[in-house]
């Protein structure tokens, strides 16, 4: 009967999870034609609400057959929604790795859904693994099966990143391991391009171009982050502290103003604010004329704890080399 249960869970979790993938590739698609075609210009004339929907659905139309699903007016009105800047910004490359991760995990997805007994295997040899070899039961039966379930979830995945392609999940048996993990969790990135993200676990999933910080991501904690960067190409390098708040999965967010060449120097992240107020760090500037001091100390207590969209604090004008703990 407990077998059985947990079998039921595992195949209603896998379920879940197909469905959310499905609507992040039905979405992604249609972003991608909306933009790709510039469907978005459509509705340039037009003068009512009414008008913009019309002319949106009839720009897709002749696209609908890439598509898994009808398109809905939900879907129409998500697409009015995108900014003018992630139009301008959007990249091509970027969107087709995202749609190929997502499809790789819907695939994945379903051959566990037909292979359930299989799957079911596999998740109490996991069990088995890690809570096996000696170790006595502290409970009874009845104990065991009142523990919540995410909690055993937990137990059983590694989140892996793959820092050179700019992927994250827990499929990723041959990369770096972050933390373990649950199938319920969400997790955190923040690229080099300091776009940041939060997403919900699975076996593989974009996370950006050169990610410098993959976690999991417990709203519970409210941790400090640091970060060092450089504005555009040849803007102002600032540092910022903020906490993370609220955010909507699947959103990306610009921690800088979004200008394209932003890069991230130096990144850390701290449990409390008194750790992060005694993280010190020495920025190396690339050595010029009329420069004297090529590199100084700089200590993060020296600045406020902000949210994450507010503008960072310039630390110099002048082109950064390195920036290294202290």
């Amino acid at each position: 009967r407990s077998a059985l249960q947990t079998k039921d869970l595992l195949q209603q979790e896998l379920q879940i999870k197909l469905g959310e993938l499905e609507e992040k590739w039905h979405f992604s698609s249609l972003e991608k034609i909306f933009i790709e075609k510039r469907i978005y210009r459509d509705i340039e004339e037009c003068e009512t609400w009414e008008a913009v929907i019309e002319a949106i659905d009839r720009g897709l139309k002749p696209y609908a057959k890439r598509l898994r699903r009808a398109v809905t007016k939900e879907d129409i009105v998500r697409l009015t929604e995108i900014r003018i800047k992630r139009i301008s910004k959007y990249d091509s490359f970027r969107a087709d790795e995202e749609i190929k991760g997502l499809e790789d995990g819907i695939e994945e997805t379903e051959k566990n859904l037909r292979g359930l007994t299989r799957y079911a295997i596999r998740y109490y040899e996991n069990l088995r693994k890690k809570y096996g070899g000696g170790k006595e039961p502290r409970t009874d039966e009845g104990e065991f099966e009142r523990v919540d379930r995410t909690q055993v979830v937990a137990a059983t995945e590694t989140l892996y990143v793959d820092e050179k392609n700019g992927f994250a999940g827990i499929g990723l048996k041959k990369e770096r391991a972050v933390e373990k993990c649950s199938r319920l969790d969400d997790l955190i990135a923040v690229s080099q391009d300091a776009m940041m993200r939060v997403l919900k676990v699975s076996d593989k999933a974009f996370v950006g171009k050169r990610p410098v910080h993959v976690a999991i991501f417990r709203k519970s904690e409210e941790k400090i982050y640091s970060m060092i960067y450089r504005e555009g190409r040849d803007g102002p390098v600032l540092a910022k502290r903020f906490r993370v708040g609220g955010v909507t999965r699947d959103k990306i967010y610009e921690l800088g103003k979004g200008t394209a060449g932003t890069r991230v120097l130096y990144f850390a992240v701290h449990n409390d604010e008194g750790e992060s107020d005694a993280n010190t760090v020495v920025v190396h500037l690339k050595p010029a004329l009329r420069l004297r001091n090529v590199s100084r100390e700089f200590q993060f207590g020296e600045i406020g704890v902000k949210g994450r969209g507010a503008k960072g604090n310039i630390l110099t004008k002048h082109a950064v080399d390195r920036v290294v703990r202290a």
